[in-house]
This record gives C-alpha cells, structure tokens and sequence, in this order.
C-alpha cells in the first residue's frame, strides 16, 4: 500500500480521475474494481468514485501491476511554440485572454496544437492549466482558463447551471428583423457528407435535439449586413452561427454555414478573410472568493476597419 497526499493541482479533482492520472496504465475497468472494493482509501475511509478531493486529503493506493509503456513517438503537443497571448484578466485562480481568430483552443482533428499546447510551452513552471469552456477556432475573444483544479470544477458549474453570461458580436448579411428577438430552436449535431461535423435546426420532437436558446440585439446597421449582439442562454456547438444562418442571416465569412458569394466578395473587395463573430463579453463569479467579474474585449482591428468600410 502507498499512501498519497492531494496536492493543489488535484484539488477539486474527482477520485476516478485522479487515480485514473495516477495510475496510468492501469485499465479503466481495474481502477473502478479497486474504488468499489474499498481499496482505495482516503483519509482512512471508504470513498466513491464521484468523491471530491482537497487539498491534504491522503489517498490509500493499493499495489497494482502497471503495464510498460510502449514506444510511441513524440507527442505532438512537444512541437507547440511559445506563446502568450493577450490577456484580459490574471491571478491565482484564473488566466483570461483574446483569443485570435484562425486557432484553435487545442490540438485534435488535424490541428497539431492550440491556444492550449502553446500556453503550456510558454508556461513550464505553471502546475495546473485547463480550459474552462471553448470557442470555435474561426471565433475570437473571451477565452476563460482555470490555474487550479477547484477554480475548475467551479467555473465549469457555473457553465453548465448557466450561471453565466456570455456575449458575442456578430456581423450578419443582411436586414436583421428587430422584432426577432429570441431564438429557442432545438440543435442536433452530426456529419456531413465530408465526415465533418455539423449541426442543423430540427423538428422539436426529435428526441435527440437539444434545446437551445439565443438572444438577439441589433446593434448597428450597415449597407447590406447588420451588427447583432447575441446573448446564448445555452452553449451548444455552433449554436450562434446556425441560430442565425437559419434565419436567412448567416455570419460574414461563416466558412461552414455561411452566403459563401458573399464570403469571397468581402474577401476581395475589403480584404477580409475571417469569419465575424467574437466573444466580447464574459460575466461569472470568481471561483475564489465570489465576487461577480464582468469582462469585455474590444473588437479586433480587422473587425472595426469592416464596419468602418461598409
């Protein structure tokens, strides 16, 4: 038996999950066989798996025989560059930034490394360093990180009980309707034909939907396109960007759902070859003490030299 003392890294963290990190190797299966059993102990009692642990906890680990890793060729994450990025909010708990448009918040489906491999490289001596939510790579703004693993699973409550409140930009094509002012249509994600993902508006008795609930404020017209504010009430998966194409609006230099003409026609004529939709506000409470934040982040240059051109 060995004894484990939970540093702060793992504070907040689940017990499978952190005896999953901790014994790496062992089966998923083995693992769970162990927490059931009460072999697994911490601070002497019997725990279960969804068990939160703090800092200072003891876990009992019983010996298990871990399988010799296999040669495998260097990660991927290793070959992530440097960098830090604009940053709207730090200390202990939490690191905001501005995420630019065009990267991705990490690596995966043919993306070699994000925003996250990168901070990490630029960061070694940093213990802890996590998502909190995401953004889609073509979007920029408000991206939230968590420093410690219970600011995590705090700021990740208040995401999924929507305690939240996050704003987005957005340049539509088009005379955006002033009366349209919510959107509640279910979303269902799947692939297209190209094996990609993709989600679409359906019936609401498909029971595979999800509900999902937008917000909308027109901010601006200009010629042809109009400036919206979209509050989502839910964070589904390009729930903002099929909100609004449905609607017959779909986002300026959209490349999966958008007027695709129209793309290439701002791209040539106003130099501009992204698509417009940034996260501008972000509100939460503070997972260390409470306090309400309220962020905002201004409109990328490219952003504002559009608006002034149209």
């Amino acid at each position: 038996m060995r004894e484990v003392p939970v540093d702060e890294g793992s504070d907040g963290q689940r017990l499978d999950n952190y005896l999953l990190k901790l014994l790496k190797g062992v089966p998923k299966t083995h693992v769970y066989r162990i927490i059931r059993s009460g072999e697994v102990r911490v601070n002497k009692g019997r725990a279960q798996a969804d068990t939160r642990l703090a800092i200072g906890d003891v876990v009992r680990v019983p010996p298990v025989r871990v399988a010799a890793p296999a040669e495998q060729p260097e990660p991927a994450a290793s070959a992530a560059p440097a960098r830090e990025f604009s940053i709207l909010f730090e200390d202990e708990h939490l690191l905001v930034i501005d995420k630019p448009a065009g990267v991705a918040v990490h690596g995966g489906s043919g993306v070699s490394f994000g925003v996250i491999e990168q901070l990490r490289r630029a960061r070694p001596q940093a213990k802890f360093l996590e998502l909190v939510h995401r953004l889609d790579k073509e979007t920029s703004g408000i991206l939230l990180l968590a420093k410690k693993r219970s600011a995590l699973t705090r700021l990740q409550d208040q995401f999924r009980e929507r305690d939240t409140d996050k704003v987005y930009a957005a340049l539509v094509a088009g005379v955006w309707p002033a009366r349209l002012k919510v959107i509640d249509l279910p979303l269902l994600k799947g692939l297209d034909a190209a094996g990609e993902r993709h989600v679409r508006v359906v019936d609401a008795n498909n029971t595979e939907a999800r509900r999902s609930i937008s917000i909308v404020h027109v901010v601006q017209a200009h010629t042809g396109c109009t400036l919206l504010d979209v509050t989502i009430k839910t964070g589904r998966t390009h729930q903002i960007r099929v909100h609004l194409a449905h609607h017959g609006h779909p986002i300026v230099g959209d490349p999966k759902y958008g007027d695709f003409a129209l793309n290439k026609a701002v791209a040539r004529t106003q130099h501009f070859g992204r698509m417009f939709l940034h996260a501008r506000r972000l509100a939460f409470d503070h997972p260390g003490d409470g306090r309400r934040i309220t962020l905002d982040c201004p409109l990328p240059a490219e952003c504002t030299a559009l608006l002034e051109k149209l």
